[in-house]
């Protein structure tokens, strides 16, 4: 089964500050239809306006990512930790028992462009941590670079959950086999460019499901491509 979440057909808010696109149920947006795919429960498309962003607030029992696609973002929290964030860096927040932070367009000229990504835990009242890794250009072109798993596999960074985490950029007129172990499910999110998964067409923004496809799919790409995929329990 492969079905594609369009891009067009996400919830939208439009604060002024802040254009976001979320693949799933957030906030103001419900749809019973989205609310999430097995442990993948938020991906939001980001975009804050230079100088605003989200002053400090509370989560607890997620653990949520952060993937720069164009410029900063300033990151701040209740345990201390501070960093800006940029394209090829990807941090991990541990929620748990309970943690504040703040995020802020790290620019006053320029926007910033990341997504907001949640996934649930394994388990509630976990100790709240912080994990910040940058993967280089060459180790995501045309492959899947692992960034993130629940043993911190090859530099990826740590999750409480059993997922891997990928990310790739591929160039013009390039080709990447997508593979879904037997027992697992797959998604895939265009962040950037167009590309075509099995021949069906993909733009930036959409998402794709993938369940009991057991041979490797191809994804092609003639104009360039960024994407995440997330093999999941």
């Amino acid at each position: 089964m492969i079905f594609i979440r369009k891009a067009a057909e996400r919830g939208h808010t439009d604060a002024g500050w802040l254009n976001s696109w979320h693949s799933f149920s957030f906030g103001e947006y419900h749809d019973p239809n989205h609310m999430g795919f097995r442990t993948l429960r938020v991906i939001n498309d980001d975009r804050v306006a230079a100088g605003s962003g989200f002053g400090t607030h509370p989560h607890r029992d997620m653990e949520i990512i952060s993937y720069v696609v164009a410029g900063g973002l300033e990151h701040k929290d209740s345990i201390g930790t501070g960093s800006v964030i940029r394209p090829g860096e990807v941090q991990r927040m541990t929620a748990g028992t309970g943690i504040r932070h703040s995020e802020y367009n790290a620019s006053k000229t320029e926007p910033v462009h990341f997504l907001q990504i949640w996934i649930l835990p394994e388990r509630a009242g976990l100790e709240p941590g912080y994990e910040q890794k940058a993967f280089s250009a060459v180790e995501r072109s045309n492959q899947l670079r692992l960034v993130a798993d629940r043993q911190g596999s090859d530099g990826a960074l740590t999750l409480h959950q059993d997922v891997r985490l990928y990310a790739s950029t591929l160039s013009p007129d390039a080709m990447l086999r997508v593979a879904v172990p037997p027992g697992r499910y797959g998604w895939l999110h265009v962040v950037q460019g167009a590309a075509t998964l099995q021949g069906r067409p993909l733009q930036a923004g959409d998402g794709v499901a993938i369940a009991e496809e057991h041979a490797p799919l191809e994804l092609k790409t003639t104009q360039g491509a960024e994407v995440l995929f997330f093999d999941l329990a």
